[in-house]
Protein backbone atom coordinates (compact mmCIF):
# COMPACT_ATOMS: atom_id res chain seq x y z
CA UNK A 1 0.00 0.00 0.00
CA UNK A 2 1.39 3.46 -0.92
CA UNK A 3 1.72 5.66 2.53
CA UNK A 4 -0.31 8.78 1.70
CA UNK A 5 0.27 11.92 3.66
CA UNK A 6 -2.18 14.85 4.31
CA UNK A 7 -0.24 18.04 3.14
CA UNK A 8 -1.09 21.49 3.74
CA UNK A 9 -2.22 22.92 -0.39
CA UNK A 10 -3.07 26.23 1.23
CA UNK A 11 -3.99 28.62 3.93
CA UNK A 12 -6.13 31.64 4.41
CA UNK A 13 -6.76 34.43 6.98
CA UNK A 14 -9.37 36.38 8.34
CA UNK A 15 -9.66 39.17 10.83
CA UNK A 16 -12.28 41.65 11.82
CA UNK A 17 -11.37 45.52 10.40
CA UNK A 18 -12.00 46.89 14.00
CA UNK A 19 -8.61 47.40 15.97
CA UNK A 20 -8.87 47.57 19.82
CA UNK A 21 -5.57 49.02 21.31
CA UNK A 22 -3.85 48.89 24.29
CA UNK A 23 -4.51 52.48 24.47
CA UNK A 24 -8.16 51.88 24.18
CA UNK A 25 -8.25 49.01 26.87
CA UNK A 26 -6.83 51.89 29.05
CA UNK A 27 -10.15 54.00 28.80
CA UNK A 28 -11.74 51.04 30.10
CA UNK A 29 -9.75 49.06 32.70
CA UNK A 30 -7.04 50.02 34.97
CA UNK A 31 -4.28 49.03 32.72
CA UNK A 32 -1.86 51.17 30.24
CA UNK A 33 0.08 50.14 26.93
CA UNK A 34 3.72 49.27 28.84
CA UNK A 35 1.80 47.25 31.59
CA UNK A 36 0.08 45.39 28.63
CA UNK A 37 3.17 44.91 26.38
CA UNK A 38 5.58 43.62 28.91
CA UNK A 39 3.36 40.73 30.28
CA UNK A 40 1.78 39.59 27.19
CA UNK A 41 3.35 41.21 24.23
CA UNK A 42 0.02 42.66 22.93
CA UNK A 43 -0.27 45.78 21.42
CA UNK A 44 -3.49 45.34 19.15
CA UNK A 45 -6.52 42.70 18.69
CA UNK A 46 -8.97 42.76 16.04
CA UNK A 47 -12.36 42.81 17.03
CA UNK A 48 -15.97 41.66 15.43
CA UNK A 49 -18.59 44.47 15.59
CA UNK A 50 -21.96 44.53 14.06
CA UNK A 51 -25.53 42.45 14.87
CA UNK A 52 -26.10 39.21 14.66
CA UNK A 53 -22.18 38.40 13.88
CA UNK A 54 -20.58 35.12 15.05
CA UNK A 55 -17.68 32.90 14.18
CA UNK A 56 -18.89 31.96 11.08
CA UNK A 57 -18.55 35.28 9.32
CA UNK A 58 -14.68 34.88 10.11
CA UNK A 59 -14.96 31.26 8.80
CA UNK A 60 -16.80 31.61 5.69
CA UNK A 61 -14.45 34.60 4.29
CA UNK A 62 -11.37 32.65 5.68
CA UNK A 63 -12.87 29.38 3.29
CA UNK A 64 -14.40 31.63 0.47
CA UNK A 65 -10.72 32.83 0.29
CA UNK A 66 -9.05 29.31 1.02
CA UNK A 67 -11.38 27.98 -2.55
CA UNK A 68 -10.15 31.20 -4.23
CA UNK A 69 -6.65 30.87 -3.77
CA UNK A 70 -6.58 26.71 -4.32
CA UNK A 71 -8.86 27.00 -7.25
CA UNK A 72 -10.90 24.55 -5.78
CA UNK A 73 -14.71 24.64 -6.37
CA UNK A 74 -17.11 24.21 -2.94
CA UNK A 75 -18.86 20.89 -4.03
CA UNK A 76 -14.81 19.07 -4.39
CA UNK A 77 -15.04 19.65 0.01
CA UNK A 78 -15.30 16.48 1.17
CA UNK A 79 -15.44 17.59 5.01
CA UNK A 80 -15.13 20.96 6.97
CA UNK A 81 -13.61 20.65 10.82
CA UNK A 82 -14.22 23.69 11.95
CA UNK A 83 -12.43 24.27 15.69
CA UNK A 84 -14.17 26.62 17.90
CA UNK A 85 -14.75 27.83 21.20
CA UNK A 86 -17.39 30.18 20.00
CA UNK A 87 -20.02 28.76 17.94
CA UNK A 88 -22.38 30.41 16.46
CA UNK A 89 -24.96 28.88 19.04
CA UNK A 90 -25.27 25.61 20.40
CA UNK A 91 -26.32 23.89 17.45
CA UNK A 92 -26.45 23.40 14.62
CA UNK A 93 -22.51 23.38 14.36
CA UNK A 94 -20.70 26.41 12.72
CA UNK A 95 -18.99 24.29 10.15
CA UNK A 96 -22.51 23.55 9.08
CA UNK A 97 -23.08 27.32 8.94
CA UNK A 98 -19.78 27.89 7.06
CA UNK A 99 -19.97 24.97 4.66
CA UNK A 100 -23.91 25.84 3.57
CA UNK A 101 -22.70 29.86 3.05
CA UNK A 102 -19.70 28.77 0.38
CA UNK A 103 -21.71 26.49 -1.46
CA UNK A 104 -19.70 22.93 0.20
CA UNK A 105 -22.74 21.12 -1.05
CA UNK A 106 -20.77 17.32 -0.61
CA UNK A 107 -19.57 18.01 2.14
CA UNK A 108 -20.34 16.57 6.09
CA UNK A 109 -19.21 19.36 8.68
CA UNK A 110 -19.05 19.67 12.57
CA UNK A 111 -16.96 21.63 15.23
CA UNK A 112 -14.55 20.36 17.65
CA UNK A 113 -13.86 22.37 20.93
CA UNK A 114 -10.23 22.09 22.38
CA UNK A 115 -10.29 25.72 23.35
CA UNK A 116 -6.69 27.32 22.41
CA UNK A 117 -5.22 23.64 20.95
CA UNK A 118 -8.16 23.08 19.01
CA UNK A 119 -7.40 23.92 15.83
CA UNK A 120 -4.03 21.31 16.20
CA UNK A 121 -6.81 18.87 17.31
CA UNK A 122 -8.97 19.54 14.51
CA UNK A 123 -5.68 19.40 11.63
CA UNK A 124 -4.55 15.75 13.35
CA UNK A 125 -8.12 15.03 13.35
CA UNK A 126 -8.59 16.33 9.71
CA UNK A 127 -5.28 14.17 8.46
CA UNK A 128 -7.00 10.93 9.39
CA UNK A 129 -9.88 10.86 6.69
CA UNK A 130 -6.67 11.98 4.13
CA UNK A 131 -4.26 9.32 5.51
CA UNK A 132 -7.12 6.64 5.04
CA UNK A 133 -7.87 7.51 1.29
CA UNK A 134 -11.68 8.36 2.34
CA UNK A 135 -11.48 11.60 1.63
CA UNK A 136 -9.79 13.59 -0.87
CA UNK A 137 -9.80 17.54 0.33
CA UNK A 138 -10.85 18.32 3.91
CA UNK A 139 -10.84 22.13 5.17
CA UNK A 140 -9.91 22.79 8.81
CA UNK A 141 -10.87 26.07 9.83
CA UNK A 142 -10.02 27.08 13.83
CA UNK A 143 -12.20 30.40 14.45
CA UNK A 144 -13.03 32.63 17.51
CA UNK A 145 -15.30 35.97 18.16
CA UNK A 146 -13.81 35.71 21.98
CA UNK A 147 -14.77 39.41 22.54
CA UNK A 148 -18.58 37.60 23.09
CA UNK A 149 -17.28 36.37 26.34
CA UNK A 150 -14.77 38.78 27.21
CA UNK A 151 -15.68 40.84 30.59
CA UNK A 152 -14.24 44.28 29.39
CA UNK A 153 -14.17 45.52 32.97
CA UNK A 154 -11.72 42.19 33.94
CA UNK A 155 -8.21 43.11 32.80
CA UNK A 156 -6.65 40.03 33.36
CA UNK A 157 -8.62 38.75 30.75
CA UNK A 158 -10.05 41.53 28.47
CA UNK A 159 -6.21 42.37 27.66
CA UNK A 160 -5.02 38.97 26.12
CA UNK A 161 -8.14 37.85 23.67
CA UNK A 162 -9.24 39.27 20.23
CA UNK A 163 -10.81 37.60 17.45
CA UNK A 164 -10.10 36.31 13.55
CA UNK A 165 -9.56 32.89 12.29
CA UNK A 166 -8.43 31.20 9.43
CA UNK A 167 -8.51 27.49 7.70
CA UNK A 168 -6.42 24.89 5.79
CA UNK A 169 -6.95 22.79 2.73
CA UNK A 170 -5.61 19.36 3.45
CA UNK A 171 -4.93 17.01 0.36
CA UNK A 172 -3.62 13.69 0.01
CA UNK A 173 0.56 13.21 -0.60
CA UNK A 174 2.63 10.39 -1.40
CA UNK A 175 6.01 12.26 -0.56
CA UNK A 176 8.00 12.78 2.41
CA UNK A 177 5.44 15.91 2.84
CA UNK A 178 2.89 17.30 5.24
CA UNK A 179 2.15 15.94 8.59
CA UNK A 180 4.53 13.78 9.43
CA UNK A 181 4.06 12.89 13.50
CA UNK A 182 1.75 14.74 16.60
CA UNK A 183 0.93 14.64 20.25
CA UNK A 184 -2.12 15.32 21.30
CA UNK A 185 -2.30 15.66 25.45
CA UNK A 186 -5.26 16.61 27.99
CA UNK A 187 -5.53 17.10 31.89
CA UNK A 188 -8.91 17.31 32.63
CA UNK A 189 -8.21 18.41 36.67
CA UNK A 190 -6.67 21.49 35.26
CA UNK A 191 -10.73 22.74 33.88
CA UNK A 192 -10.86 24.62 37.63
CA UNK A 193 -8.04 27.31 36.25
CA UNK A 194 -9.90 28.48 32.84
CA UNK A 195 -13.48 27.87 31.90
CA UNK A 196 -16.86 29.65 31.70
CA UNK A 197 -18.54 29.16 34.56
CA UNK A 198 -22.46 28.82 33.14
CA UNK A 199 -23.95 28.66 29.87
CA UNK A 200 -23.91 25.06 29.29
CA UNK A 201 -25.91 21.74 30.97
CA UNK A 202 -24.82 22.03 34.31
CA UNK A 203 -25.38 25.76 34.84
CA UNK A 204 -27.68 27.03 31.96
CA UNK A 205 -28.33 30.52 31.61
CA UNK A 206 -30.78 32.41 33.86
CA UNK A 207 -31.18 35.57 35.14
CA UNK A 208 -29.06 34.87 38.17
CA UNK A 209 -25.89 34.08 36.04
CA UNK A 210 -26.10 37.26 33.87
CA UNK A 211 -26.11 38.72 36.84
CA UNK A 212 -23.51 37.05 38.23
CA UNK A 213 -21.20 37.28 35.04
CA UNK A 214 -20.82 33.77 34.67
CA UNK A 215 -20.65 33.84 30.76
CA UNK A 216 -17.19 35.09 30.86
CA UNK A 217 -13.85 33.34 30.46
CA UNK A 218 -12.41 32.90 33.90
CA UNK A 219 -8.71 32.38 34.14
CA UNK A 220 -6.28 32.20 37.09
CA UNK A 221 -3.42 33.63 35.09
CA UNK A 222 -0.46 32.41 37.68
CA UNK A 223 -1.98 28.70 37.10
CA UNK A 224 -2.33 28.69 33.45
CA UNK A 225 0.73 30.70 32.53
CA UNK A 226 2.98 27.55 34.86
CA UNK A 227 0.90 24.48 33.07
CA UNK A 228 0.93 26.63 29.78
CA UNK A 229 5.30 27.38 29.91
CA UNK A 230 6.08 23.74 31.12
CA UNK A 231 3.60 21.46 29.21
CA UNK A 232 4.08 23.51 25.55
CA UNK A 233 7.69 23.28 25.86
CA UNK A 234 8.01 20.04 26.88
CA UNK A 235 5.74 18.57 23.96
CA UNK A 236 6.99 20.83 21.02
CA UNK A 237 10.84 19.07 22.67
CA UNK A 238 9.44 15.68 22.84
CA UNK A 239 8.34 15.80 19.14
CA UNK A 240 11.58 16.92 18.16
CA UNK A 241 13.64 14.13 20.30
CA UNK A 242 10.59 11.47 18.77
CA UNK A 243 11.68 12.00 15.33
CA UNK A 244 15.33 12.97 16.13
CA UNK A 245 15.00 16.34 15.33
CA UNK A 246 17.03 19.18 16.55
CA UNK A 247 17.00 23.06 16.51
CA UNK A 248 19.23 23.49 13.04
CA UNK A 249 16.42 21.09 11.52
CA UNK A 250 13.36 23.27 12.10
CA UNK A 251 12.82 25.95 9.85
CA UNK A 252 9.96 27.64 12.02
CA UNK A 253 8.02 26.87 15.27
CA UNK A 254 4.43 27.81 15.07
CA UNK A 255 3.21 27.99 18.61
CA UNK A 256 -0.37 29.74 20.05
CA UNK A 257 -0.26 33.16 20.51
CA UNK A 258 -1.19 33.41 24.36
CA UNK A 259 1.31 35.23 25.72
CA UNK A 260 5.01 36.65 24.42
CA UNK A 261 6.86 34.26 27.75
CA UNK A 262 5.25 31.34 26.71
CA UNK A 263 6.21 31.37 23.24
CA UNK A 264 9.92 32.33 24.31
CA UNK A 265 10.32 29.32 26.95
CA UNK A 266 8.95 27.47 23.82
CA UNK A 267 11.83 28.11 21.71
CA UNK A 268 14.55 28.23 24.24
CA UNK A 269 13.33 24.13 24.95
CA UNK A 270 13.81 23.70 21.39
CA UNK A 271 16.97 24.97 21.06
CA UNK A 272 15.39 27.55 18.29
CA UNK A 273 16.30 30.95 17.63
CA UNK A 274 13.39 33.91 18.04
CA UNK A 275 14.16 34.09 14.09
CA UNK A 276 12.64 30.74 12.96
CA UNK A 277 9.21 31.78 15.57
CA UNK A 278 6.41 32.97 14.19
CA UNK A 279 4.61 35.78 15.76
CA UNK A 280 1.97 37.90 15.18
CA UNK A 281 0.60 38.24 18.94
CA UNK A 282 1.21 41.69 18.72
CA UNK A 283 -1.76 42.41 16.08
CA UNK A 284 -3.70 40.02 16.55
CA UNK A 285 -3.88 39.39 20.71
CA UNK A 286 -4.95 35.72 21.25
CA UNK A 287 -7.48 34.40 19.15
CA UNK A 288 -7.69 30.83 20.63
CA UNK A 289 -8.57 28.45 17.67
CA UNK A 290 -7.64 31.29 15.05
CA UNK A 291 -3.73 31.94 16.01
CA UNK A 292 -1.93 29.25 14.75
CA UNK A 293 -3.86 29.20 10.80
CA UNK A 294 -3.42 33.01 10.77
CA UNK A 295 0.43 32.50 11.88
CA UNK A 296 0.71 30.55 8.93
CA UNK A 297 -1.29 32.74 6.73
CA UNK A 298 1.03 35.54 7.67
CA UNK A 299 4.27 33.58 7.12
CA UNK A 300 2.97 31.91 4.36
CA UNK A 301 4.88 34.06 1.82
CA UNK A 302 8.35 33.13 3.42
CA UNK A 303 7.60 28.79 3.44
CA UNK A 304 9.61 26.74 1.43
CA UNK A 305 8.48 23.18 0.15
CA UNK A 306 10.14 20.75 2.59
CA UNK A 307 10.63 22.78 5.79
CA UNK A 308 10.79 21.48 9.00
CA UNK A 309 7.67 22.95 10.86
CA UNK A 310 6.84 22.47 14.71
CA UNK A 311 3.22 23.96 15.56
CA UNK A 312 2.46 23.30 19.71
CA UNK A 313 -0.29 24.96 21.21
CA UNK A 314 -1.81 24.91 25.33
CA UNK A 315 -5.53 25.67 26.34
CA UNK A 316 -7.79 24.97 28.40
CA UNK A 317 -9.23 22.10 30.09
CA UNK A 318 -6.03 21.77 30.17
CA UNK A 319 -5.43 20.38 26.63
CA UNK A 320 -2.26 20.57 24.52
CA UNK A 321 0.43 19.01 21.54
CA UNK A 322 2.61 19.72 18.55
CA UNK A 323 2.01 18.78 15.36
CA UNK A 324 5.54 18.03 12.83
CA UNK A 325 4.93 18.80 9.42
CA UNK A 326 6.71 19.46 6.05
CA UNK A 327 5.89 21.95 4.24
CA UNK A 328 4.31 20.63 0.71
CA UNK A 329 4.99 23.97 -1.50
CA UNK A 330 7.10 27.36 -2.59
CA UNK A 331 5.66 30.81 -2.02
CA UNK A 332 2.29 31.12 -5.17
Amino acid sequence: MTNIRAQITGVQGYVPDYVLTNDELATMVDTNDQWITSRTGIKERRILKGENQGTSVMGIEAVKGLLKKTNTTPEEIDLIICATTTPDMVFPATANIIGDAVGAVNAFNYDLQAACSGFIYALTTGSQFIETGKYKKVIVVGADKMSSIIDYTDRTTCIIFGDGGGAVMLEPCEEELGIMDSILRSDGSGAQHLHMKAGGSRKPASAETLKNGEHYVYQEGSSVFKFAVTNMADVSAEIMEKNNLVGDDISFLVPHQANKRIIDATARRMGIGEEKVMLNIHRYGNTTSGTIPLCLWDYEPQLRKGDNIIIAAFGGGFTWGAIWLKWAYDPK
